[in-house]
């Protein structure tokens, strides 16, 4: 192994050997599929880069080699369709592994990569293709998907290349078809060739509010994702790391992608089309997982099974992200696995801002500390450091530059991207304070603080509380409109497996909640409901069930 992540970032020890901190190194031009993909399969051809199943058994193991030559196809079959640096192309490729050939061939060609869930409805489609300038859409040959793209072609009326993956319908191109005929791939050269500064990836957010914004990324953006795989995955070289995500989502080249392959560390895609627990306890055991990250919701699914039923011995270390980590969630995993469960913080709009890395004590419920790439400030809303113990908005102090992992603004918006950054600070709009040992705790969204009585209540300090009780599967937290009071904390509420909802539960709870922290914070108002309102990304749309008590009328 060559060690290629060292020419892009710096490390500084102590005495002891231990990491103080690291900052970034970055080269005047990066291009990811080029200067990682390719030159590893140049020095080591044979290192695995992906484990891929299905759930109908077909399996694959990818080389770096065999990525680069499946980069190269694609990226001259992608030229002999006019497709070159600029262009704007959405891929709707759930977790096939042509999603990974695509995605590195836009790189090459310098072209714009978009990826976006196989969830989208017609409208969904029609909006980003409008927004974007999209030219191109590469997608799966699952018909509900397809013709949902070929409904927007249609109401947009636009000239789209339309490309499916597996098989392909009439008007359609076939996507192995075309890679099978594909000319030898010649790079592009001089202007032709991308710059750091040109955008390479765009992510429409699934923001709970609004309609989605679209971030874009510029091609440096790959290196900020060195301290995902290298101080929070800890990805093992010789092992494979597994990221629940579907490659629409931000979080998929977060774990599936950048950081773990600049670490030349292999990645393990399962293809599924339906979360089972049990089906996924049963792939880590049998195809040995050495390193895991899943947001808090799945590990919900997995603490509910019977864990010492599998053979999670091959798990090294595991992560956990996309929401904020319920303490209970950790502790009935740590009991069930002997494995401290490592929390981060970041957003589409940058890299892993804040993390507990692995070297690190665990706080549970906690996201750890401020990432060194990252000069991290919990600002008031006079911009003004808050103390410890106190909430404030987790901000960015950038400065003049622009840091590598954050995102260029957003795309076609300047207004919007100047109203979140601005003299040199990025607001996240999200709330935490910072204990005496520098650990940051997760308060909420800044729209999502509930005020009653004359308290500032945050939702995930109740809906932690809420989750110790065995009954609960998930839970919100929202504020109720109520004349008195301005407001009442209410919890909506998903029962475990063997729970029937009835008032004697629902004064369980609450009084559960009234005895495990401060009595006002208890919710006043508790529904059960079958289950909770989410964006296609998984979040909880707190908003709707705030419309729903009419405090957002």
């Amino acid at each position: 192994m060559q060690n290629l992540y060292k020419k892009y970032i710096h490390e500084t020890y102590n005495e002891q050997g231990d990491i103080l901190d690291f900052r970034l190194d970055v080269p005047d031009r990066f291009n990811f599929a080029y200067d990682i993909v390719d030159q590893v399969a140049e020095r080591e051809p044979g290192r695995r880069a992906m484990f891929w199943r299905n759930e109908l058994g077909e399996s694959h193991t990818f080389t770096f080699y065999d990525m680069k030559e499946k980069s190269d196809q694609c990226a001259s079959y992608l030229q002999s369709l006019g497709i070159g640096k600029g262009d704007k192309v959405m891929l709707i490729l759930k977790r096939h592994y042509q999603f990974w050939f695509t995605i590195l061939a836009l790189h090459k060609l310098g072209a714009v990569a978009i990826p976006a869930t196989n969830q989208l409805q017609s409208k969904d489609i029609v909006y980003r293709i409008s927004a974007a300038d999209i030219s191109a859409v590469i997608c799966t040959s699952d018909g509900t998907v397809s013709d949902a793209v070929e409904e927007a072609a249609k109401t947009l009326e636009k000239d789209l290349t339309l490309i499916m993956v597996k098989s392909a319908k009439r008007g359609w191109l076939d996507y192995e078809q075309g890679l099978g005929k594909a000319n030898a791939f010649i790079k592009p050269s001089g202007s032709d060739l991308p710059e750091n500064h040109d955008m390479m990836l765009l992510y429409f957010t699934s923001g709970t509010t609004g309609m989605p914004k679209m971030v874009g990324h510029d091609f440096s953006y790959p290196i900020g994702h060195i301290p995902t795989a290298k101080y929070w995955h800890k990805v093992d070289p010789e092992g494979l790391h597994l990221t629940i995500s579907e490659t629409g989502w931000a979080k998929s080249v977060w774990g599936k992608l950048y950081g773990q392959w600049i670490m030349e560390a292999g990645i393990y895609v399962y293809d599924f089309e339906r979360f089972s627990p049990t089906d996924m306890l049963e792939k880590i055991g049998t195809d040995r997982i050495t390193t895991f990250c899943a947001p808090p919701t799945i590990y919900r699914f997995l603490i509910k099974e019977n864990l010492s039923a599998y053979d999670l011995s091959s798990l090294q270390h595991c992560t956990i992200a996309g929401e904020a980590l319920n303490p209970e969630v950790y502790e009935q995993f740590l009991k069930a696995t002997g494995l401290a469960l490592k929390e981060g913080y970041g957003q589409t709009e940058m890299t892993l801002a804040v993390m507990t890395p692995y070297w690190m004590k665990t706080k549970p419920g906690s996201m750890g500390k401020p990432s060194s790439i990252y000069n991290i400030a919990l600002l008031d809303d006079d911009n003004q450091p808050v103390q410890p113990g106190q909430s404030g908005e987790i901000c960015v102090m950038t400065g003049a530059d622009k840091l590598a992992g954050m995102f260029s603004g957003y795309h076609k918006d300047p207004e919007l991207t100047a109203s979140v950054w601005y003299d040199g600070i990025y607001h996240t709009g999200d709330l935490a304070w910072q204990d005496e040992d520098g650990y940051l705790w997760f308060v909420g969204r800044t729209d999502d603080i509930i005020k009653s009585s004359g308290y500032r209540i945050g939702p995930f300090e109740v809906e932690s509380v809420l989750m110790e009780h065995p009954g609960v599967l998930e839970c919100a937290v929202t504020g109720a409109p109520d004349e008195v009071r301005g407001q009442v904390v209410k919890a909506t509420v998903v029962l475990a497996k063997g729970y029937e909802a009835s008032e004697a539960l629902r004064e369980e709870m609450q009084t559960y909640v009234k005895t495990h922290t401060a009595p006002y914070k208890y919710p006043r108002v508790l529904e059960f409901v079958n289950e909770l309102p989410k964006t296609i990304s998984g979040k909880i749309r707190r908003v709707e069930i705030r419309e729903k008590s009419g405090e957002n009328e």
